[in-house]
């Protein structure tokens, strides 16, 4: 089995992590092949962000569905793109926000989801809504640190574990939502520190999508995720485009 997981920016050192954290999980014959793409931002933290980010999504499940790839995995803790790539992909596509909040809802009544800077925790609320987690999701708190400083801040260990702490117990949560692919590796030290399970989506949504996988399910085509119709695609995204079909004779 292949399961790519794609880190939606361009750090390749925070893919070169995101790779080692999945590994860790995958089953025997299980490989994982984590890749960022060719274009976009170095880290995503605003809506702009996340929109230029999902060109370079497709383009790299593209290069998958030609290589075979078995099932996706979106390593950015805003889902982006999730949509569109279930219509281009074959097999399963499974973002990490969506993976860590339904893992942490196994985990007792209650979660907190732990991110990166203020800004985004809005966006953090609308996708717990959206997978139907309303009622689980008891907060979500920012560390203030920025994505790409998640690498070179000597205190974001101290910082993130201190955060889930109080998350904890400001929100009387069971269980802790890391809410950056960034935070990946920090699951175990966290969970050790504070006493409480601490979910990785990149993880989660490795074993999700390899469960799946094994299971033979894949995302339905029959309705919203068939292929998207052909159609010619014009300047900096000619790329996407694929030809109409001449109109039938006779």
């Amino acid at each position: 089995m292949l399961i790519k997981v794609i880190n939606p920016n361009t750090t390749a050192s925070m893919t070169a992590k995101i790779g080692e954290c999945a590994r860790a999980v995958a089953g025997p014959g299980t490989l994982v092949e984590a890749v960022n793409p060719t274009m976009g931002p170095a880290s995503i933290e605003s809506h702009v962000d996340e929109a230029l980010s999902v060109p370079g999504i497709l383009e790299q499940i593209a290069l998958g569905e030609s290589k075979g790839v078995d099932g996706y995995v979106i390593a950015c803790f805003g889902d982006p793109g999730m949509d569109a790539a279930r219509e281009a992909a074959t097999g399963p596509v499974v973002g990490i926000a969506e993976a860590a909040m339904h893992a942490a809802s196994f985990l007792g009544r209650g979660f907190s989801v732990v991110t990166t800077l203020g800004r985004t925790t809005g966006r953090a609320w609308d996708l717990a809504s959206h997978y139907g987690m309303s009622g689980r999701c008891r907060g979500v708190h920012a560390c203030e640190i920025p994505v790409l400083e998640l690498e070179t801040d000597p205190d974001a260990r101290t910082i993130i574990t201190e955060a889930c702490r109080e998350a904890a117990r400001h929100d009387g949560s069971d269980a802790i939502v890391l809410g950056c692919a960034g935070m990946a590796d920090l699951c175990d030290h966290i969970s050790s520190d504070i006493g409480l399970p601490v979910v990785d989506g990149v993880a989660a949504a490795t074993l999700f999508v390899q469960s799946l996988v094994t299971m033979g399910l894949r995302t339905g085509k029959s309705g919203e995720f068939a292929a998207p119709l052909p159609k010619r695609y014009s300047g900096l995204l000619a790329g996407f485009g694929t030809p109409a079909s001449p109109p039938a004779s006779g």
